[in-house]
């Protein structure tokens, strides 16, 4: 069948073969409606650049339905529901989309059914252009899910839908419909529950967490003892919706999915996706704040359970006031599956004051003070610094959160005299407080005179040799998006990127990288990155650069701070084994702001020790005077140069000494790895690690 040019070039536009729908003027009055200019969700306003003939068009898309339905082409489902509208031929597609697709997937297209042609045509150009922003799943963007919320009849059909959906997987577990794996839900019913899933979590609607709960549970194990299950692409589906319209109900049901399921790959899966997701929770407080406190007290025969929360999420076992050292005999013996679902609890309750921490780190540089008096009572509190405004713009800090009818903000070191902050960090370390995240001891970036000359970019961070692995992780870790080197293709490989951070204020921290061109391989498969060095920060509102002078001095610190870290764990001149310039100068050069921080934390720490007549402190290095020679001890790196000649001593880690000493902070581990060598080396005469030995004797 051939069709009219009109009627092509609307087919075009359907199934996204137009170079560019937006020549068309045909397609610009299929997007429009009948001749009329309208507004697409974002606001944008779509018009033709001549007027076609209303009855033309509509003659056209009589043509065109007529021809995908006789050809069964209903790809595009919601430009061809616009179609059908302008051609009045609702009732023959809804006939075909019934026949040819599944029932929840059907039941969408008739709540679209009954709308006008404007409003279909308006979705249609919503779903197109996610197609092009996400041509990976073509999730609908989050406009346009609350955009569907107030169309007629599709709030009352999201729930519908994914009560239609957690029904048929309960038949399908109790064995009244044949199980066959990963056929419970055909690609557009699996789309159409996705968006309904958005809808919900959008909207935080009550209904949405046991039901989401049953659902997620149901088809991530199969009903039988196989491997397989009802739905991987839905499970995965409901996921990404979770990572962008995150609760923490519709976390905690993944992560009983995850545990549920007997399928060798979802498990990594997911786990690649709770770190997106969790990152996404911190930054939508309203919700975030809703973690329970988890603390438990439950009787389990003559023994009693205890998940406190107090520091460290903790499980114990008690029979009357004595603390047990493991799970007693006769409830391992009696009670198994109980002490299995606390255990449970336990780690999920852990992995819950994990994401409740990083919303309230990632809370403190906001410019709107998050709604902290959800978490009156919560244990988590009690172990940080909160500033109260007594009157108008005069703050009070104390340690513990308390509810006054004031504004309550969390403290942070970048709005505190130095005064302040050395008193903090006396009460952190003389309470031996260990704060839920790095709050008194926290690092301060303020603004150089370099970066004043750079204006608007910053190469405080520029030039290091990171492991790109590493790298990658965590700033994934920390909200960072586009970390990506290397190219899986024989003809090329991208050597370059841009990371890029969401910030409040509307600002986008990005940070450049390339790849090392001596540390990558390239194989038949393409290339593989093993090295990049990290290049300028720059922060951007829209697409301009900010002056960095006027960049929020918080905002300004956290995204700096976050480069800091990276730098300091996954910096090639960390490696004990490692030589050249870089390595060199890293290993043994000027303290970045975290350095500083942990010279400032020893200072505190060694006095309190054994060997505290054998240290001291000097601009960058722990001196430790051994017996046998003297040692400094770098406090970025831990790489160690003896005296008298500065020789380098490898030593990959010290013995476990401080054990028993209170550290403030271990973020990165370099604190205690710091300290560990210095016990060693302090007591020189009694190491026996030939490997050692040979070189101090050397």
């Amino acid at each position: 069948m051939h069709l009219s040019p009109l009627a092509q070039r609307l087919h075009n536009l359907i199934t996204g073969t137009a170079n560019d729908p937006t020549y068309w003027p045909e397609a610009s009055q299929l997007s429009a409606g009948l001749g009329a200019a309208v507004r697409t969700v974002d606001g944008s306003l779509i018009s033709a650049p001549y007027v076609v003939d209303g009855q033309r068009l509509a003659v056209a898309a009589r043509e065109l339905v007529g021809y995908l339905l006789d050809e069964h082409q209903l790809y595009e489902p919601f430009s061809v529901l616009a179609a059908a509208g302008l051609a009045g031929m609702d009732a023959e597609v809804s006939a075909q989309f019934a026949e040819k697709r599944g029932p929840i997937a059907a039941a969408e297209m008739e709540v679209v059914f009954g709308w006008d042609v404007e409003l279909r045509a308006l979705l249609a150009e919503a779903m197109a252009k996610a197609m092009r922003e996400r041509p990976d799943h073509a999730a609908p963007l989050p406009a346009v899910i609350e955009w569907l919320s107030s169309q007629p009849g599709y709030l009352d059909f999201a729930r519908t839908a994914l009560e239609a959906a957690e029904a048929r997987v309960t038949a399908i577990h109790a064995g009244e419909i044949p199980y066959r794996a990963e056929k419970a839900f055909d690609d557009g019913e699996k789309r159409t529950i996705g968006r309904a899933v958005r809808l919900a979590l959008l909207r935080d609607e009550p209904w949405l967490p046991e039901l989401l709960d049953r659902l997620l549970r149901g088809i991530a194990v199969a009903p039988t003892q196989a491997r397989t299950l009802p739905s991987q692409g839905l499970l995965f589906e409901i996921a990404r919706a979770v990572e962008e319209h995150p609760t923490p109900e519709a976390i905690s049901a993944l992560r009983a999915a995850r545990q549920a399921t007997r399928h060798a790959g979802v498990p990594k899966q997911l786990d690649r996706m709770f770190k997106p997701i969790e990152a996404a929770l911190a930054n939508r407080l309203e919700v975030a704040f809703r973690i329970p406190d988890g603390r438990l007290r439950q009787a389990v025969g003559e023994h009693t359970a205890v998940i406190s929360t107090d520091g460290k999420v903790e499980l114990s076992w008690w029979h009357g006031d004595k603390k047990l050292k493991a799970v007693p005999a006769a409830v391992r013996r009696k009670h198994p599956e109980e002490v299995k679902r606390l255990r449970e609890l336990a780690k999920q309750t852990a992995q819950q004051q994990a994401t409740l921490v990083r919303a309230l780190e990632a809370g403190c540089a906001g410019e709107t003070a998050p709604p902290y008096r959800q978490l009156e009572g919560h244990p988590v509190t009690d172990r940080l610094i909160w500033e109260f405004e007594v009157s108008p713009g005069v703050w009070r800090a104390e340690l513990g959160l308390t509810v006054p009818d004031v504004p309550v903000r969390l403290w942070h070191p970048a709005r505190a005299s130095l005064e302040e902050v050395r008193a903090w960090r006396e009460v952190v370390q003389g309470k031996e407080l260990r704060q839920p995240y790095k709050q008194a001891f926290r690092e301060v970036y303020l603004l150089t005179p370099a970066e004043e000359e750079t204006r608007d970019h910053s190469r405080r961070f520029s030039d290091h040799l990171l492991r790109y692995g590493q790298a990658k992780a965590l700033l994934t870790d920390r909200g960072w998006t586009g970390m990506s080197l290397g190219h899986w293709d024989p003809a090329g490989g991208s050597d370059e990127c841009t990371a890029a951070k969401k910030l409040p204020g509307g600002l986008t921290a990005t940070w450049d990288f390339h790849l090392d061109e001596h540390s990558y391989e390239r194989d038949g498969y393409g290339i593989t990155a093993s090295i990049c060095v990290s290049g300028d920060i720059r922060f951007l509102a829209g697409v301009s650069p900010v002056p960095l002078a006027e960049v929020p001095p918080l905002i300004l610190s956290e995204a700096l701070r976050d480069a800091d870290l990276a730098v300091g764990v996954t910096s090639t001149g960390l490696d004990p084994n490692g030589q050249g310039d870089y390595w060199q100068s890293y290993g043994f050069g000027a303290l970045a702001e975290s350095a500083q921080v942990r010279r400032d934390a020893l200072s505190r720490l060694i006095g309190r020790t054994t060997i505290a007549d054998r240290c001291t402190l000097t601009d960058r290095f722990l001196v430790v005077r051994g017996d046998l020679r003297t040692y400094r001890i770098h406090l970025g790196s831990a790489n160690i140069l003896m005296e008298p000649n500065d020789a380098y001593l490898c030593i990959v880690s010290g013995r476990d000494s401080h054990a028993g000493l209170f550290l403030p902070f271990e973020e990165d581990g370099r604190l205690a790895l710091i300290l560990s060598k210095a016990f060693l080396l302090a007591n020189d005469t009694a190491i026996t690690d030939p490997s050692i030995t040979r070189q101090i004797r050397a």
